[in-house]
């Protein structure tokens, strides 16, 4: 090396090579000769920032800014000190400081986004990546930052196209393929997410938020063991409670409901206040039977990540006071069969003395109506006029001591005469006389699971040869367009159908109903009538462990896959039932 170079290149050098014990000792030499020499002082705090010792990285940047406060590149480092030590609102200071001394300096105006972005003023952060860009066109970090923050505003559309350009000036940029997956899974396209996230994971093997993101995007997309596998990956990168959470996700899903619980309570090791991991407990105890457990642990949902908790402006939500003489508004929450479910609790409430006003919505309002217990159904949310609220699913835990098993006394859902009327004479002349069975063959495409719980009418096939049976058809939305060319063929009605009372009129004038796990199977089984509910192996924790009955319906069959996705052997099953005449 030529005698020529400075101490300070010498030093730089060394930084530069990754020598940092080297470097820092050049730099303190030349301190300890020059306590003034702001280019040591300053190299000197950027290698402390680089090896995390963030408070030493301050001192040494601020005692250079002192001495030469017009230094931009200084302001900008010292910002980014202050981001490491989580004062984020110093760091957009120090990079305002840095970019009032040079408005090109496309480094500030990036370092500036991430700090405003750490501050949520992601409106800010987007003006700021777009100035980096505008002053190095090249700079790739500002454009998949520009990405993030237009994803984070729900702007998937722009931070794919903002990704799509940083892979045109990089196509072997890891951040953009990881940017451009996402992106693409939140606008729906999860097949071409998958293939972005794995090129993501491909060349940068030890990024976790990949690993994790192409693992929920292959969840998504029913691809479970995939998933599995790429959060065991993660894992080995991170342990993270969130994500040994998901392990035991990606194993329920798959049906192997015996190997989740070590994952969920490994979780709880972590972080024992862990909102996920004790839902998924709650429901592995409640798909076990053991109520007093499960129900204390539901009580975490409103805190889990799939919930949105329910407020009730103005009203005291019931803690478990008594109730005698006091006015109780029971809410309903998720979706319309659990509403149907958990409906029957009205009873035990108004036993507790309690009077009772139920809150649904206006679809199921004129049965819930005629639920014992029940004084009065509202649509809207109320201000006042009530002593305390309570969510329809905690109840259970708030009446373990009163009523420490499942009320099942059916029917608890009526039909009225005015709802009845044409439908029993319509019914029987289109079933002459033959065993009258409803089918429904699949839910909503919108729920997590409807991949697996619902199923094509094309394999219910087998059932079109069984004596004796006419056939009516249950099923509303999009899936009605699989009527037409049916091996299995169906009257259907469902156009004279306008909310579930219709629907519960129809289903009284049948023998059975065969559905997949809908709101039907709560309807039917809440009528009274008797229905076979046939599952995916992946089943809801509500149909129980090694169960064909119901405690919550006792008019319920369960038929249950034993290989996910496998609908031949449960179809098999419930022909076998047919012709052996079962009701």
């Amino acid at each position: 090396m030529p005698d020529t170079l400075t101490p300070l290149h010498l030093a730089l050098d060394h930084h530069q090579a990754g020598r940092l014990a080297s470097a820092e000792a050049g730099y303190r030499r030349i301190i300890e000769d020059n306590p003034g020499h702001v280019e040591a002082l300053h190299y000197l705090g950027v290698l402390l920032h680089q090896r995390g010792e963030h408070r030493g990285a301050a001192e040494y940047l601020d005692r250079a800014l002192v001495l030469s406060p017009h230094y931009a590149a200084c302001w900008s480092n010292r910002g980014l000190v202050a981001a490491a030590l989580a004062d984020s609102a110093f760091a957009v200071t120090c990079q305002r400081r840095a970019l009032a001394i040079d408005p090109s300096f496309a480094n500030a105006h990036n370092n500036l986004g991430v700090a405003l972005q750490k501050l949520g003023r992601d409106d800010e952060a987007i003006d700021a990546y777009q100035q980096a860009i505008a002053h190095q066109p090249g700079f790739i970090d500002a454009r998949t930052n520009l990405g993030a923050s237009l994803a984070k505003l729900k702007r998937h559309e722009e931070a794919l196209a903002v990704h799509r350009e940083a892979l045109a000036l990089d196509p072997a940029n890891s951040g953009a393929h990881f940017g451009v997956g996402n992106a693409l899974r939140e606008l729906g396209r999860l097949d071409d997410a998958i293939g972005s996230l794995q090129r993501a994971v491909e060349l940068a093997p030890a990024h976790f938020e990949s690993r994790v993101n192409l693992g929920t995007t292959l969840g998504l997309r029913g691809r479970f063991t995939e998933a599995e596998a790429q959060y065991r990956h993660a894992l080995t990168l991170r342990d993270d409670p969130q994500i040994h959470v998901c392990v035991g996700a990606a194993l329920g899903a798959q049906g192997r409901f015996d190997e989740e619980a070590p994952h969920y309570r490994h979780a709880l090791t972590l972080d024992p206040d862990h909102a996920d991991a004790q839902h998924n407990l709650a429901l592995m105890h409640l798909r076990r039977g053991e109520f007093e457990q499960g129900w204390t642990l539901y009580e975490t949902r409103w805190r889990a990540s799939k919930y949105t908790r329910i407020e009730m402006p103005g009203i005291a939500e019931w803690a478990g006071e008594p109730l005698g003489g006091r006015k109780l508004l029971l809410v309903g929450e998720q979706g319309h069969g659990d509403q149907l479910q958990f409906v029957r609790y009205a009873a035990v409430l108004e036993r507790m003395g309690a009077s009772v006003d139920v809150l649904v919505p206006g679809n199921i309002a004129e049965l819930v109506g005629g639920v014992r217990g029940v004084r009065r159904v509202l649509v809207e949310k109320p201000r006042h006029g009530y002593d305390f609220w309570t969510p329809m699913m905690s109840v259970p835990y708030h009446v373990a001591g009163i009523e420490p098993g499942v009320p099942a006394e059916v029917p608890y859902l009526r039909v009225s005469g005015a709802r009845l009327r044409d439908w029993p004479q319509r019914v029987a002349d289109l079933g002459e006389g033959r065993r009258r069975v409803g089918v429904v063959w699949a839910g909503s495409p919108t729920f997590a699971n409807d991949r697996f719980r619902s199923m094509p009418l094309a394999a219910l096939g087998g059932l079109a040869d069984v004596p004796g049976i006419a056939w009516f058809s249950l099923q509303k939305g999009p899936a009605r367009a699989q009527l037409e060319g049916a091996a299995l063929a169906l009257h259907d009605l469902t156009e004279q159908i306008q909310d579930f009372a219709d629907t519960a009129a129809l289903i009284e004038q049948l023998d059975l109903v065969i559905t997949v796990d809908t709101s039907v199977a709560h309807l039917a089984g809440a009528l009274g009538k008797p229905v076979w509910v046939l599952l995916p192996a992946n089943y809801d924790w509500r149909w129980m462990l090694d169960r064909d009955d119901s405690p919550w319906y006792p008019t319920m069959r369960l038929f249950k896959q034993t290989s996910l996705g496998d609908w031949s052997t449960v179809v098999a099953a419930v022909r076998t039932a047919l012709m052996s005449g079962g009701v």
